[in-house]
């Protein structure tokens, strides 16, 4: 099956699990996809000790978290869109703001601007608080 068509079931069926199965680096991970109660798109990365990248704190590791943010604002976008089209990514930026630690970690998004071929998505990653982030990613992608 071909992921527009696997996008396109989730969104029929509501069954989200499936649609983060058939993305490697989120099924690598261990990243899930919920809807809250307004619809939009939230994302959760559960603790795995695989993810762990300083074993002395521990915290998770740097990479895992720019995945996740990476692949959250890519998800987001195409729900957001309704679009089964993979949108390529121009530019990644992450701030890391403090130490993810060793505990499950969540992720909101916002596509802050869109056009007819660039759109800018804001992705923000928290783990007991969304008034306290891990990180904040800004992303543009080209819309195809």
């Amino acid at each position: 099956m071909e992921f527009d068509q696997i996008i396109s079931n989730a969104r029929q069926q509501g069954d989200l699990t499936r649609l983060m199965e058939h993305i490697p680096y989120a099924r690598l991970i261990g990243m899930v996809m919920a809807l809250d109660e307004a619809g939009s798109p939230v994302f959760h990365l559960p603790f795995q000790k695989k993810n762990i990248g300083n074993i002395a704190l521990p915290a998770l590791h740097g990479g895992v978290i720019g995945g996740f943010l990476e692949n959250s604002a890519i998800v987001h976008l195409m729900w957001t869109r309704e679009s089964t089209q993979m949108p390529k990514t121009i530019d990644f930026c992450v701030d890391y703001l403090r130490s993810a630690r060793a505990v499950d970690t969540h992720a909101r998004c916002e596509v802050t601007r869109q056009g007819r071929r660039i759109a800018h998505v804001t992705a923000t990653c928290w783990q007991h608080d969304p008034a306290a982030p891990v990180a904040v990613a800004r992303v543009h992608f080209l819309l195809t």
